[in-house]
Order: C-alpha cells, then structure tokens, then sequence
C-alpha cells in the first residue's frame, strides 16, 4: 500500500475484491453445501473459506506490509500481530442467513487506522447491494438502480425503526432498554446490513447485546461512520479495534 495514496482510493480495489469473493460464495449458495460447526460452536460452511482465501490473497497483493485478520484463519489460530493499520475480514457475515437461503448474508472488508475503521466494504452478493465508506469521503451504495450516494436520516417523529438481529439476541431485553423511547417498529434483519441500513436512512437503531467479534462490525461500522452515523459501547463511548481476543462489547449503533 503506498503511503501517499489517499484511503479513498482504495474503494474500487475493495469493492472488485468484495464482488469477487461474493460470485465465490454464490457458487456454493445455488448448491447444498455442508455445514459444519467451529470450536465456538458456530456453523462455517465451504462459501465462508473460499471467500476468505480469495480475500486474504487479494489483500496481500494489495498490502503486503498490512496484517490482516480474518474470521476462519482465526477460528484455526492463525493471529498475526496487529500495529496501528490492519485489515478486518468476515468472508461470509450472516452464514445462518447463507444456510437459511435468506439472501442477508455479506462480504465485510475494512481497515483499520489506529483503532478506528477508516474504510470498508459489505456486499450482499444474493441481492446484488454493494456498502462502501471512507472516512472524510462519504459512503455510497451500488445496486439496480446504479451508485449513489447515502446518509444517515434524522429519525422521523412517528418514531424510530429499529433493527436487530433475526438470530441473536434477547427480544425482551431490547423491549426494555426501548421503553423510554418512541419506536415505530422494529425490524428483524441479518448480517450486517443492519448497519448498512441504518446508513442509508432505512433505520434508525441497531442496539446489540451478547456476543459480536470485531470483524462482524468493521466494515459497516465504517460505512455507518462514514454516512454521518455513529457506533458506541453502552456507556457512549467510541468504538475501537484491535482489542485483545477481538471480543467486541455490547454497543449502540445509530443514526443522526
């Protein structure tokens, strides 16, 4: 990676990777495939290894000098040591959505810059959606209808729309962290297009409770960031990447 090249231009290398790896995983999505389940009691099918291995070869030709950490070679032990700038990879977000034949599964890539995610990329490849954000850039979505560009909206006053996740979850615990706020619906949804919609103006709050890995938020969380919306732990405080275990707390995502 040249250090004089602006983060922005990395977008197009990204989003060629991230639709790359998508078309992998379609591959294995129009046949039945086989699941297994991780240490972690997680399910990983062959989709989520092909998409990394495309990736992680992909990304290293980018930026031999940037480590990267990527869900699967996690899961077998294989943690580089990460410094200020690193990649994050979940080749497949969302596999129970990916068994399901749901269509809300994604491809997250993102960077990370001191902590911070300053750029990423989610494709959903069942529906054709493609995210992508950087910091100080905007974020822009590409679909059937061409590339434009998305913000986050103010929510409106019939109340908000908030999203969690279709598989995880307390559903009474969020009624009551939701009391004292005016909500208009909730929507269930997988993967991270939650926080993607939640970027392009589609929801309003995403709260989370229980267990998410660093890579399962990075890349939307740029996207989000970048679309003027925002990701905190449950005491306000700014997200941050590269924690020990990358175990990520509870957290808040929002929009304006």
């Amino acid at each position: 990676m040249k250090p004089d090249l602006p983060i922005y231009a990395l977008l197009d290398e990204l989003t060629s990777i991230a639709r790359r790896a998508g078309q992998a995983v379609m591959t294995v999505y129009a046949d039945e495939c086989e699941v297994r389940s991780k240490a972690d009691a997680s399910p990983v099918t062959q989709a989520d290894e092909l998409a990394e291995s495309l990736i992680a070869s992909a990304l290293t030709s980018l930026s031999p000098d940037v480590p990267l950490v990527a869900e699967e070679a996690f899961a077998s032990g294989k943690t580089p040591a990460v410094g200020e700038r690193f990649w994050l990879v979940d080749p497949l977000d969302g596999t129970r959505d990916f068994i399901q034949h749901n269509g809300e599964f994604t491809v997250n890539i993102a960077l990370i810059e001191d902590g911070i995610p300053v750029l990423g990329v989610v494709y959903a490849p069942a529906i054709d959606r493609l995210f992508a954000g950087a910091a100080g850039h905007g974020a822009t979505v590409e679909d059937a209808k061409g590339k434009r560009r998305i913000r986050c909206r103010t929510a409106p006053p019939e109340g908000l729309t908030v999203l969690t996740s279709r598989w995880h979850g307390d559903l009474a615990l969020l009624r009551t962290f939701l009391q004292s706020q005016k909500v208009a619906q909730i929507h269930f949804c997988g993967s991270s297009l939650k926080l993607c919609l939640l970027a392009e103006g589609r929801g309003d709050l995403y709260p989370r409770f229980g267990r998410t890995m660093e890579w399962d938020t990075a890349a939307g969380h740029a996207v989000l960031s970048a679309a003027g919306g925002r990701l905190t732990d449950m005491n306000g405080d700014d997200f941050r990447y590269g924690k020990p275990g990358f175990e990520n707390p509870d957290f808040i995502a929002s929009g304006r």
